[in-house]
């Protein structure tokens, strides 16, 4: 399989790749609108900054699979990768930790002025007086949006501080999840507005999706307690950062702020945000990830995926439908032979049913065979009959959805 990296992945994860028969093509100099003109010939994409826009997906000519090494895809456009039949799959979870050190990181660093101090320190200054100024963070609470992998390490983290940590529940969390949760000891208030209005420190761990670009506006801000502390180590877009920067400026909130909106797209630029540079901020560069241990998880976690990929079960894909439309499933036991299933799906063709999702599975012996085939509307009797009829079917049955 062709495999090109737009951006780095460790020696040791590319020497995988090659042993295992991939040809890699290592460009983690390419930039987003370097991309549609590299991307021909390339099965397989793997990115962690780099943007792949419509564009680059329209000039990819055999491409199947990109892997995001890391969490968020927000940077890919899912949309036209599913219009072109390219799986985007992540690998969640790897960056975890290192993302919920740096929280509190930050955590620390606003609490204890750690970023000003230093800078005087470094010019000759000497100001303990202002310095000495600290609220602590035992018995404190913090309230954190997103209660996923991320959220959660954030969550045992700052419950070892003593901290009081509180969440909004959300239906669906898996078992592992919920002990997790419980261990940390997190306690669940009824909404947002009870988590905002009773948290000393309010820390977000939210995808970068629709639904939370500007979710920090100015009414989420007017919930919170004065002289709070807001933490951001997720997306820069879930901040409205005009209205956080009144609340700083009237309101005595502070910020430790991993990510920013307009971030440049290159590693190394000029950066002009007025965020970044509020005195209430204490702030890094999107470095959240990137420490040697996640950055080893992520880049094994991204060779599982082209590993899952080239063995035909991807994992971890993000634009797959999560229920594909389906108002029947045809069953077909046939006999094992060469031909049965592109007779089967030509009569489909013909009758206009479109097939979802299909699955065929051999027998002992090979011998014989069963296909499952979820197909969107009903069929008639008349196409039963007539994919009753091919030589080598056994028997055709169709369970309604």
């Amino acid at each position: 399989m062709k495999v090109l990296l737009a951006d780095s992945l460790p020696a040791s994860a590319v020497d995988r790749l090659i042993a295992a028969g991939d040809e890699v093509d290592s460009r983690p100099q390419l930039t987003a609108e370097d991309l549609p003109a590299a991307i021909a010939g390339f099965e397989a994409l793997v990115v962690r900054s780099t943007k792949v826009t419509a564009q680059a997906l329209d000039a990819a000519d055999c491409l199947g699979l990109i892997v995001r090494a890391g969490a968020g895809t927000n940077t890919i456009d899912c949309e036209r990768a599913a219009e072109r039949g390219v799986f985007v799959c992540n690998v969640p979870g790897k960056n975890a930790l290192a993302v919920a050190e740096l929280t509190m990181g930050l955590l620390i660093a606003v609490d204890r002025h750690i970023a000003a101090g230093t800078a005087d320190l470094r010019v000759g200054a000497w100001n303990k007086k202002a310095y000495s100024k600290a609220d602590g963070l035992a018995g404190r609470r913090m309230g954190i949006i997103g209660i996923g992998d991320i959220g959660l390490a954030v969550a045992e983290r700052a419950s070892a501080f003593g901290i009081d940590v509180v969440a909004v529940a959300k239906p669906g969390r898996s078992d592992d999840a919920i002990a997790r949760a419980e261990r940390a000891g997190i306690t669940y208030v009824d909404d947002l507005n009870e988590l905002l209005a009773s948290s000393d420190i309010v820390s977000l761990h939210v995808p970068g999706a629709p639904d939370t670009k500007g979710l920090v506006d100015a009414d989420f801000l007017a919930q919170m307690k004065d002289d709070a502390i807001l933490l951001n180590t997720s997306r820069g877009d879930v901040i409205d950062e005009a209205a956080l920067i009144t609340a700083m400026d009237e309101r005595g909130f502070r910020a430790g702020l991993d990510v920013f909106v307009n971030e440049p797209g290159a590693s190394i630029a000029d950066f002009d945000s007025a965020l970044a540079s509020h005195r209430s901020v204490v702030g890094t560069h999107h470095v959240g990830a990137s420490t040697e241990q996640a950055q080893d998880a992520v880049a094994a976690g991204t060779i599982d995926a082209l590993n899952a990929y080239r063995a035909g079960r991807p994992v971890h894909c993000v634009n797959l439908d999560p229920v594909p439309h389906k108002a029947a499933t045809i069953t077909i036991r046939h006999e094992d032979r060469v031909g049965v299933l592109a007779t089967v799906l030509a009569i489909l063709r013909t009758a206009q049913l479109n097939v979802s999702n299909m699955q065929n599975q051999v027998f002992l012996g090979a011998k014989a065979a069963v296909a499952s085939i979820d197909v969107g509307h009903l069929p008639s009797d008349d196409v039963l009959a007539e994919l009753q009829s091919i030589d080598d079917v056994i028997y055709v049955s169709i369970t309604p959805s």
